[in-house]
């Protein structure tokens, strides 16, 4: 814990991602040593001024012990780039997330996950092909893993556990809020067999901007991406992106040349 705290202490700081934590660790050789050091070394270590000013008001703001006695409570667990069980998979992208918020367990066998993302807006096509990708690879001992999102994130999921499967929800907010709200039932039960995934810190509302960022996690711990159906701005689309650039397998299905929702994938296999 007490090693732990001062990596969600810097994680909470807005401009401290992968490269600065990365800057941090290497000047200071803990994160201990980096909070409570003085303004000229964190200046010494990377940092600029708007940062540092970040870092001090964090320290004066933050108690650190509460906000970890807080995610104990909240049955949340933390893993950091440090412990052995941070998913390898996930550590090999390039700048992986220092820290990741989990609810529920992610197991070694998780390292054997397919993610399956798509359109919110679904047809019953794409419904009857992600229900049937999803049967199958839950009954060949696959994790699967999605968004939690409307639409093919939530068939997905939903299809998995009813294999008796086991599936991975990532969001873009905190663990503690399940968006949509909609779907904390589903949740629930994802964390009994499954886990729940953010990088982001408890308390982190839904916005927006959480979103893209969080589908690399999505790809980042996948063997594969599976896109069902997507138009032609769907995040899908980032999500494949980024398991193209982690050399990661992207698959699409193909759909109808006048259906709005397979624009994005049919161009994806145009593509190559």
């Amino acid at each position: 814990m007490d090693d732990k705290k001062f990596w969600i202490g810097f994680n909470l700081i807005k401009g401290i991602g992968a490269v600065r934590m990365q800057g941090l660790l290497a000047y200071f050789g803990d994160l201990e040593s980096a909070w409570r050091s003085s303004q000229a070394e964190l200046a010494e270590a990377g940092l600029g001024l708007k940062v540092i000013e970040r870092v001090v008001q964090a320290r004066e703001s933050v108690d650190l012990d509460k906000v970890w006695e807080k995610i104990e409570k909240q049955g949340i667990k933390i893993l950091t780039w440090q412990d052995e069980t941070y998913p390898q998979r996930l550590k090999e992208i390039d700048q992986p997330p220092p820290v990741l918020y989990i609810r529920g367990e992610y197991l070694p066998d998780d390292l054997f996950a397919v993610s399956i993302v798509g359109t919110r807006r679904v047809t019953p096509y794409g419904r009857q092909i992600t229900e049937e990708l999803a049967s199958f690879l839950a009954a060949n001992g696959m994790t699967v893993i999605s968004g939690l999102a409307r639409g093919v994130d939530v068939i997905a999921h939903q299809t998995s556990l009813k294999a008796g499967g086991r599936t991975i929800g990532i969001l873009g907010s905190g663990v503690d809020r399940i968006y949509p709200p909609e779907h904390r039932a589903l949740a629930e039960q994802i964390m009994e067999r499954g886990a729940i995934i953010s990088d982001y810190p408890p308390g982190t509302p839904p916005d927006a901007s959480n979103f893209p960022p969080r589908n690399r996690i999505i790809s980042g711990l996948s063997l594969a991406v599976v896109v069902i159906e997507a138009g032609e701005t769907s995040g899908a689309l980032i999500t494949a992106e980024f398991a193209a650039e982690q050399g990661r397998e992207v698959f699409a299905v193909p759909g109808s040349i006048l259906a709005p929702q397979s624009k994005g994938t049919n161009k994806l296999i145009q593509q190559g």
